[in-house]
């Protein structure tokens, strides 16, 4: 089994895939209008209209609801990414903080509220836990 995406259903397709092609730095592929796809080296993040949540079932999913998933993402160096995105971003959760685990990271919403998570293992041990990971 292979992990494909994350999906991100929301009810303004194009504002959510500009912030996340400024903060990935790709463009995303569009296959129709209302799904897109912003397809980088380790995973695929599919944003998809909440039109769309009626192909999963009535009252699956909900756009702008999310309380308890955060999107992840390894830098080389956050406080590069902290330095390039501060002006973007309109809610800061933390700014650039050593956590336990060894990773450098910052946390901030994008325009649904969803929590997003930029991290850089700094630690020798967060380093050989994730070398080899793509």
């Amino acid at each position: 089994m292979n992990f494909a995406s994350v999906r991100i259903i929301t009810d303004d397709v194009d504002r959510l895939v500009g912030f996340y092609e400024h903060v990935l730095g790709v463009t995303a592929e569009r296959p129709a209008p209302v799904f897109a796809e912003l397809v980088v080296p380790s995973c695929t993040l599919a944003i998809g209209h909440s039109q769309t949540a009626q192909l999963f079932g009535a009252g699956s999913v909900m756009a702008a609801n999310n309380h308890s998933v955060i999107i992840e993402f390894c830098v080389n160096d956050v406080e590069a990414e902290y330095a390039r995105l501060k002006p973007a971003i309109g809610d800061w959760v933390k700014e650039p903080t050593l956590m336990p685990w060894g990773n450098r990271s910052m946390l901030f919403r994008d325009p649904d509220g969803n929590l997003v998570n930029l991290f850089e293992p700094v630690t020798e041990e967060a380093i050989r836990r994730f070398s080899g990971r793509g």
